[in-house]
């Protein structure tokens, strides 16, 4: 019974997701030229489930390149209108547009000049009627039992601010490094900011051979160096890898391994990497190609070697 009911709640929420897509229009996208064109801040104000959505929206929008802060509207009549100035957009969030905090800031709001996006369940509500682009987020029924408790509506609010937030992330050209910027703690920092450069092994901890290389001398190199591979340089250009794994490779296939070189076990072509990419762009590409390491070039034909990436170097680092 228990499972049934909460299937039932999801579908509620999902279908409510689904309806505000279908009616998605001409007022959203003004709300968007608005907001990207927006000199100051976007100003989110909203009271109760509202105001905690609002609050959620706020630092989406913040995260993601668009400067943002949440307004409390009974804070607001009480002093805390001062962090609003002009030059600002209001997104004010009211599910039956009727707020009564919320709508005496409206005037506040007009008189120096603030353009006002309402998110409303009600197009004929007071909210709506105040402000320059109305975004309905009616929907058919609450997930509550007596319809009451704002479930699905609050839902809906929500997957909007977040399509507000992002479809703005793009037309403003925020990429990672950016994102990077504002999440400098913790694992997405690390992720984001820290380079191959900052990781890799460089000068004589590269483990390098030459194509005439004994299988000894292959074995040595890359054992000194702990990374299991070896890079093999001619003439100063790369021309191949040699892993654990060609190494047990050729061990199968060659009777005489010992007596073989190292072009002849070599695999060409070696994948790597530039090290002003990413770490987790590194550790993407290692997954991708089920692969431990990669050699680091900076050159596009990828023969001008500068270092090696591990993955445990990444797993000590935290880019895991």
């Amino acid at each position: 019974m228990s499972i049934d009911r909460a299937k039932q709640v999801l579908l509620i929420e999902a279908e409510a997701v689904s309806r505000l897509s279908e009616r998605l229009g001409k007022e959203f996208v003004q709300a968007i030229k608005i907001l990207k064109e927006c000199p100051g801040k976007v100003v989110v104000c909203g009271l109760g489930k509202s105001g905690l959505v609002g609050q959620k929206i706020s630092a989406t929008f913040a995260s993601t390149g668009t400067p943002s802060f949440f307004l409390h509207p009974a804070e607001g009549l009480h002093g805390d209108l001062g962090m609003v100035s002009k030059g600002d957009v209001v997104l004010a969030l009211s599910n039956s547009g009727e707020t009564e905090e919320l709508v005496k800031l409206i005037p506040y709001f007009r008189r120096i000049g603030l353009m006002v996006i309402a998110m409303t369940g009600r197009r004929d509500s007071t909210l709506a009627k105040s402000a320059e682009v109305v975004l309905e987020v009616s929907v058919k029924e609450e997930a509550c039992p007596y319809n009451l408790v704002p479930t699905a509506s609050s839902t809906a609010m929500l997957a909007l601010g977040d399509a507000l937030a992002l479809v703005l992330l793009e037309e403003k050209g925020f990429k990672p490094e950016d994102f990077a910027v504002l999440h400098p703690g913790g694992v997405l920092g690390k992720k984001l900011l820290l380079k191959v450069s900052d990781l890799m092994h460089k000068g004589k901890e590269i483990p390098i051979v030459s194509p005439e290389a004994g299988m000894k001398e292959v074995i040595l190199e890359m054992s000194s160096r702990m990374l299991g591979h070896s890079a093999v340089v001619d003439k100063g250009e790369l021309v191949g890898v040699i892993s654990d794994g060609d190494l047990r490779r050729a061990m199968e296939k060659f009777p005489d391994v010992f007596n073989r070189k190292a072009l002849e076990i070599m695999t060409k072509n070696p994948k790597s990497i530039s090290s002003e990419a990413l770490a987790a762009e590194a550790l993407a590409r290692m997954e991708r190609h089920s692969i431990t390491a990669l050699l680091v070039c900076d050159d596009p034909e990828g023969k001008r070697l500068v270092g090696i990436i591990h993955l445990h170097d990444l797993l000590k680092a935290g880019v895991v």
